[in-house]
């Protein structure tokens, strides 16, 4: 068998969950019921330690690829802040992209099949071999809890690659090969053979962010991959580990099906010395998927031309609580997002919206004041147990956070009132690790400038607006000015879901409306959630749509007078 046959069940699978949007998954969701768990577990922890190096002595990671000039790494543990002592292999780029362009057209003329085979079997090597490994890589870079680097890092990632998959097939397969055409011009018919050739666009820069690695760039390589394009992988300097392991895997498994691994190449840099621009504007680049900060992002859209870019960064995700049947019920979930992995999630709601007067429910109008009173109650209950925060919060991912929360915190109290105040909570395991419970502040929309934008970290701001509608406003307008992935409202008002409906939509934001329960309010489904609309300035590109792959190739067409059959 192929490796596409071997993998066409799962492949119909996706296909038919991402046509009826339902809940799908070929990955256990919890690391318990991965197969053999015990064992697997151990021999992924086993795996991780294998690369760390000492202060005695740095260990380098093996990855053979073209143009080496040297070694680099300066990742740090946000659980134990102490170095994980890796040098990897830094490239010269301009040798990267020789050996990129080189390795794309025996790639290209590979069919559909064969490229969708290989690179589902590079998820499949990563599930079956990688995955504990890529777990605790994930932990120690990025700051992500074990269950969330499983889930959220892991699987859901290698389900949203597979996702990709599924619209790049989609898209080429628009494609005909070839078409017999005729026409009458006068008396005389004309018939003609044409032929149709998907052509890529040649090399693809990946950029990958510091607190989720994997979950965008693992389905940006499977888009540019399926399509026919090489791909170089730009890791954060701080998260390099989790992609370095990805880049191995990827090439050693296109050097077994008989492909030149130079597909797919890692371009390291320093934080002293980035190459990102370098990247962006070299005259081989075709394509630029880039995930993280505002800033650098909307330099990508503004200077990346004629290269394609493809953009996720984050926005002011908002909250509007109108009226609720349990107004506690919709605190506890929202405090639970708030707190999940500090907030350091793209979709992470930050402004909390509440009429001035209160929010309605069937006791009686609930004060604004109140409101966020309770919140914060929830929110600290949360993190009063030092196991169960070590759950939800994990740590925080760059020191610069902690900075910023201290210096909204001072803001706060200068301009408006402290709900929570942060502070370090002692993790149960890791004792050195760096930690913040959430700074949660009261304000009224005088102080926009507080909050205005995306203030990334364990940070939340509860504003009070003069009506319901006025909230609706303020909440729309941040999203359409600074950027919105996710929004959330709580009403019992039929006509005014219907109005934040159509708000949210014209904004670009998606919205949830009404939920409460054991699900994160911001968890994003693969196959049926839709992540970013491209409609605002959170970002220009869709997880995932076939948007996300089609411009990827080109099609490319000849044509010559029909032949009689013989």
């Amino acid at each position: 068998m192929s490796l596409y046959q071997q993998h066409l069940p799962t492949l119909e699978r996706a296909r038919q969950a991402c046509r009826e949007r339902h809940c799908w998954s070929p990955y256990p969701e919890m690391p318990a019921k991965y197969p053999s768990a015990e064992q697997a577990q151990g021999k992924g922890l086993q795996m991780f330690e294998q690369h760390l190096g000492s202060a005695q002595g740095r260990r380098r990671f093996a990855l053979d690829q073209p143009g080496q000039i040297g070694w680099l790494g300066e990742e740090v543990s946000p659980y134990t802040q102490a170095p994980l002592h890796i040098d990897y292999p830094q490239a010269d780029i301009d040798t990267l992209f020789e050996a990129a362009g080189q390795a794309v057209p025996s790639w290209a003329r590979a069919s559909i099949e064969d490229r969708l085979g290989v690179l589902m079997q590079v998820l499949d090597a990563i599930y079956r071999d990688h995955l504990f490994e890529m777990t605790h890589a994930v932990m120690h870079t990025a700051g992500q809890s074990y269950n969330m680097a499983y889930a959220g890092s892991g699987v859901n990632a290698l389900d949203r690659g597979i996702e990709a998959l599924v619209y790049a097939e989609q898209a080429m397969r628009a494609v005909t090969p070839t078409a017999r055409w005729e026409r009458s011009f006068g008396p005389s018919s004309i018939q003609l053979e044409k032929t149709y050739r998907l052509v890529p666009r040649g090399v693809a820069v990946c950029f990958t962010c510091a607190s989720f690695p994997t979950w965008n760039a693992w389905p940006s390589m499977m888009a540019s991959l399926a399509t026919g394009n090489a791909v170089i992988v730009k890791p954060h300097p701080a998260t390099v580990l989790p992609m370095a392991i990805s880049v191995r895997v990827f090439r050693q498994v296109l050097a077994q099906a008989g492909f030149d691994p130079n597909l797919v190449t890692m371009a390291l840099d320093s934080k002293a010395e980035p190459i990102g621009k370098q990247l962006v504007q070299h005259p081989k680049t075709a394509i630029v998927d880039f995930t993280g900060s505002v800033q650098f992002g909307q330099w990508v859209e503004k200077n990346a031309y004629p290269a394609l870019a493809y953009t996720e960064t984050a926005g002011s995700n908002t909250v509007v609580l109108e009226s609720a049947d349990d107004l506690d019920a919709a605190l506890r979930s929202l405090a639970t997002t708030l707190c999940m992995f500090s907030a350091q999630m793209c979709t992470s709601p930050q402004n909390i919206y509440v009429p001035r007067q209160g929010v309605r429910t069937p006791d009686g109008v609930v004060s604004f004041e109140e409101v966020g009173q309770r919140l914060a109650g929830h929110v600290a209950h949360l993190c009063s147990e030092p196991k169960k925060a070590a759950m939800i919060l994990a740590t925080i991912q760059s020191p610069q956070t902690l900075a910023l929360l201290a210096q909204l915190h001072e803001e706060g109290q200068r301009r408006g009132r402290v709900l929570l105040k942060p502070a370090a909570y002692s993790h149960p395991q890791f004792p050195q690790a760096r930690t913040s419970t959430p700074l949660m502040l009261q304000l009224s929309t005088a102080e926009r400038d507080l909050y205005a934008g995306e203030r990334f970290g364990p940070v939340s701001f509860v504003i009070a607006c003069d009506s319901a509608d006025d909230a609706l406003q303020q909440a729309t307008g941040d999203v359409r000015e600074f950027g919105g992935l996710t929004a959330f409202l709580y009403s019992t008002e039929e006509d005014f879901i219907a109005r934040a409906e159509q708000a949210y939509a014209s904004a670009g934001a998606q919205l949830t409306t009404n939920l409460t329960g054991a699900m994160p309010l911001n968890f994003a489904a693969a196959y049926s959630d839709y992540h970013v609309t491209g409609l605002n300035p959170a970002g220009n590109a869709s997880l995932t749509q076939l948007a996300f792959v089609s411009s990827r190739f080109c099609i490319a067409q000849s044509r010559r007078p029909a032949r009689s059959a013989t």
